[in-house]
Order: structure tokens, then sequence, then C-alpha cells
């Protein structure tokens, strides 16, 4: 009994340590502001549950950051009313400038931890690490420019950056050249306006654009271009620590509690969950796909489905995400092997349909194998997935096709010459869910201020939006699915589905008790990717599996 008490002790002990937070002092010396350059690496633990929580809430940020830039030109009125708005629900210490900077530890806490969480989920693609980068810098931008002047003198000093104001004797004697050399500033103005002497190498896009003065070696930055300077140096700095921090990430592999969910998180979408959608089994009709194909299907499945009525037949990869597609859409399990038999048997005899490609179908029905429900493929991960080969129709058409076939394919389907070049410049932005966005409006024939809620994270959505608008429920759906993370709770959790929770579970058991930092699951995110590996492997060796 007392070496049983002294168990219970140490681990009540050590969950308070883990529990602790900082008070006083040592608050304001581990935050002195309340905006960070986030240098330095967090140190304490915390649960798997908190690391989930604060991932999800930080992509919810950069998600929304990332929709207004591109409906809005940044720094306009609109673009900061409408950020502020956003930022207020989901990121409150992005905009709050009436807290005591104790009252915000929590929120600073959260600011600085989730930020190195989503660094080490986003550096290990160029693709990723851009895409990061971007949404953090706007981020940091818009929150820069919401600072006073005592407020970001405090913030230059917390991180090194030695731009000081000069003093108001010079700014006099340079008041006319200070006017004649920036844009937009008149003497009159420059006597209310600080000014900062950098060396011109740090203020090198203000020198490219002329808009500064600049004298033996130095550049004169008036206020309201200083958050150049400041964001080219966050720029570096946060491209030299994703640099660094890839490196270190194989060192991860280890870990099999960290990595998947790593893994998951650069692949999220934050939306509904498709993966049970048994309110709608059964409500689409096998002779209406060819119909909706043309009208509510997403670019990405309407050319799968093309493909297989044109070939009857689709390779591995664009069976499972069209076939997932369509379970997510309504069709029951008989409706789905019905439909695959009829088309692939064009090409081949009934027993070759039902030896190599029937298993396939009840599995990802959750019937055979492991009996897990999967869930239709996110916008993300579509993205992210495997490269389309030759012969491979899946994947997202605006991700990885051709710029100028994809302008064939889209004037094949009635287009405006005005639209398919806008949905193109989204394309070479790397902005492939806001061209599909601009997809939608168009062959829906909306203004984007009918659907101004409307972000696309997932080809299901997608499809329902359609079906909202061509059976008039437009008005209603804005409220709903038209809204960016409209489930509160966020979908990294929603999307398990419970076949896949109950084996992770068991996996990660032994594990998180010895670990003893958490009393959350970490659950891998399941799907025909993991199928195409062990689970392959372990089919009866009768069954023929067709992957070409």
């Amino acid at each position: 009994m007392e070496f049983g008490k002294g168990k219970r002790e140490k681990s009540q002990t050590g969950r308070k340590n883990r529990q602790k937070r900082l008070a006083g002092d040592d608050r304001n010396k581990a935050y002195k502001h309340r905006l960070q350059f986030y240098s330095i690496p967090p140190t304490e633990n915390i649960s798997l549950s908190e690391f989930e929580e604060m991932a999800i809430n930080r992509l919810k940020v950069l998600k929304q950051v990332e929709n207004i830039g591109i409906k809005f030109v940044k720094g306009r009125n609109d673009y900061n009313d409408v950020m502020e708005k956003e930022l207020r629900k989901l990121m409150p210490i992005a905009v709050s400038q009436h807290h005591k900077d104790e009252d915000d530890y929590d929120a600073k806490r959260k600011d600085h931890i989730s930020h190195f969480i989503l660094r080490l989920a986003y550096c290990r693609s160029e693709e990723l690490r851009r895409w990061f980068i971007a949404q953090e810098l706007d981020l940091f931008r818009f929150r820069f420019l919401q600072e006073n002047k005592e407020s970001i003198t405090s913030f230059l000093q917390a991180n090194d950056l030695h731009y000081k104001p000069i003093s108001e004797e010079e700014k006099t004697d340079k008041a006319r050249k200070f006017s004649n050399s920036s844009y937009g500033i008149n003497e009159s103005v420059v006597t209310h306006m600080d000014f900062y002497k950098v060396p011109f190498t740090e203020a090198l896009d203000l020198v490219k654009g002329r808009k500064v003065y600049l004298e033996k070696g130095f550049a004169y930055v008036p206020h309201n271009d200083l958050v150049s300077i400041v964001v080219s140096a966050f720029r570096a700095h946060l491209s030299h620590a994703l640099a660094l921090t890839a490196r270190a990430v194989p060192s991860l592999e280890e870990d099999n509690r960290l990595l998947p969910m790593l893994t998951n998180i650069s692949k999220q979408y934050l939306g509904e969950d498709y993966s049970n959608k048994n309110s709608k089994t059964g409500s689409i009709a096998l002779e209406d796909i060819d119909s909706l194909a043309k009208t509510a299907y997403p670019l990405c499945m309407r050319q799968l489905h093309s493909a297989l009525r044109e070939d009857h037949h689709l390779k591995h990869g664009g069976r499972q995400q069209y076939g997932l597609f369509l379970k997510g859409i309504g069709l029951t399990m008989e409706q789905a092997l019905k439909f695959w038999r009829t088309e692939f048997s064009k090409k081949m005899d009934g027993d070759k349909f039902e030896k190599q490609y029937a298993y396939n179908i009840r599995h990802s029905f959750g019937k055979e194998g492991k009996r897990v429900n999967y869930t239709p493929y996110s916008c993300m991960k579509i993205i992210m997935g495997t490269q389309p080969g030759p012969g491979d129709y899946h994947g997202c058409p605006f991700r990885h096709t051709d710029v100028k076939l994809l302008k064939q394919r889209l004037a094949s389907y009635k287009i405006p010459a005005q639209g398919i070049e806008q949905i193109a410049d989204l394309v070479k932005g790397y902005h492939y869910q806001l061209a599909c966005t601009k997809y939608f409006e168009l062959t829906h024939n909306i203004d984007k201020d009918e659907v101004s809620g409307l972000s696309l994270q997932h080809p299901n959505q997608y499809f329902d939006a359609s079906m909202d608008i061509q059976s008039g429920k437009l008005k209603e759906s804005k409220g709903g699915r038209f809204s960016q993370g409209n489930n509160a709770s966020g979908t990294y959790n929603s999307q398990r589905s419970s076949g896949t929770q109950s084996s992770s579970q068991s996996q990660m058991s032994n594990t998180q008790q010895s670990a003893n930092t958490s009393t959350a699951t970490i659950v891998d995110e399941e799907g025909w990717d993991n199928f195409t590996g062990e689970d392959m492997e372990k089919l009866d060796s009768s069954v023929a599996m067709d992957t070409s």
C-alpha cells in the first residue's frame, strides 16, 4: 500500500509540475511583448491534446488570413476591417490593445507555442514552407501595424532590432529632404511623424521603390514604412529557422506520437466531416451522376468522371479519390458496386471485376479488412498528395495541370475568357483552392458577394454548396457551410472514423502511459494511402489487386 501510495504521489507531483504556469515577474520575462519574433523555442511540457488544439486553432487563423488576403487589397480599410473582425474571434491578442500585459500571458503563450507547432508541420517541403511563411508574414504585418509608437519601440528593443527614431533636431533639419524623397509626405506631415535611421542594406525594398531618403549609407525610413524593414527581418529569420527545423524533423521519426500528427496537420482542412453522412446515404440516383458531374462536381471530380466514361477504367489513385467522393455525396455500397461494375464491364468481364476491384470498394465502406470507415479526401490532401503520372487523372487540376492545358479545358467548359485569366492568375500565385472558388462562381453564374463566406476546403463541400444553389437554398447556406470554420471544434478530431480511432487507441496506449504527458489519444489519419501499403500485403493472396 505504501509503495502504491508513493507512486500516486509522485505521479500527482509530476502532473502538477507539467501544468504549472508562470506568475508575476516570470511572466513578463517570458514574454516581454504581445508581438513576437519567435526566436526562442518553447521549453515547457504540454499534453498531446493541448498540442493538437493549439495547432488547429493556429491553422484556422492562417487559413483565414490567406482567404482575406486574396479577397481584399492588403492594407486598405476593408482589408483591415475584415482582418480585425475575424482575428478578434480567432486570435484576440492580434487586435486587442486594451489588456494589461500580465492579463495576456495565456494568449501570448498559445501564440508562441502554436507557431512552433506549425513550424514543425510546415517545414518539410518547399511548398509547405512557402505557404507558411506567406501567411505568417501577413499576420505579423497586420499585428505590427496595430501597435502604437511606445509599443513598437518596446518590441524593437525586446528583439534586438536597433532602429531608433532620430532626434527632433535632426528631423527638422532634414524635413525638406524627407518630404522630397518620401511618397505622399509633405513638410507639415514630417513634423508629426517619426523617422528611423537604418543601414540602407536593410531597406532595399524601399530603396528600390525610391520611397526613402538616403545619406551616407543610411536610409531614413518613415514610421509607416518601418513595417517593411521589420517584416523583411522576420522573413529572413523565419526562412532560416524553417530550414534548420527541416533538418531536425527526421529525429522525430522514432516518435510515433508526434510524427503522424504533424503529417496530418499539414494536410488538414477546416470544414465539415464527410466520413459519416448517414442522412445523405442513398439520396443520389445512379442515373443522375452524369448530369451532376457537369453541374455540381468540382473540377477534380469532373475530370475523373470524364476519364472514367471515356476509358472505362481509372488507375488506383483515381479510384481512391473518386470512389470516396461518391461515398461522401451519398452513394451506398451497393450503388457504388453497381456504378463501378457497369463501367468497368465495358472493358472486362464481370468475374475479373469481382476478383480485382470489388474488394476495394467494400473495403472503402468499412466492410472488409480493418473495417475502417474511410474519409473522402480534402482539398489539402489532394493538393499535397501523390503527383499524377502518365495516364493518371487524380490530383488537383489547378495544382497538377499545366496552365495552358488548364486554360484549354476551362474553355471547353464554356468558362468566359476573363474568368479563365482570373483562375490562371490565382494558379500562378499558388492559390489553388481560391482558383477552385473562382471556378465555382463562374460555373454557377453568381457574384462573389453572394458567397462571400464561401471558403472551399473539400470537394464534397463544393458539391453540397452547388446543390444548395441549384435547389434555391443559397441564402440559407450562407450561414452554414458557406462560412469558414463552421465547426467550432475544428475537424482534426471529427475526421477520425470510429474504426480508425479504436485501432489507434490500442496502438498508442503503451506509448502514452510511458510518456505520461497526455490524456488524449493521438489518432493517425488512416485512409487509402495506408491501404496500399501494409494492408495490401495482408490481403488474401487469391485476391488480385490491379494498380495499373
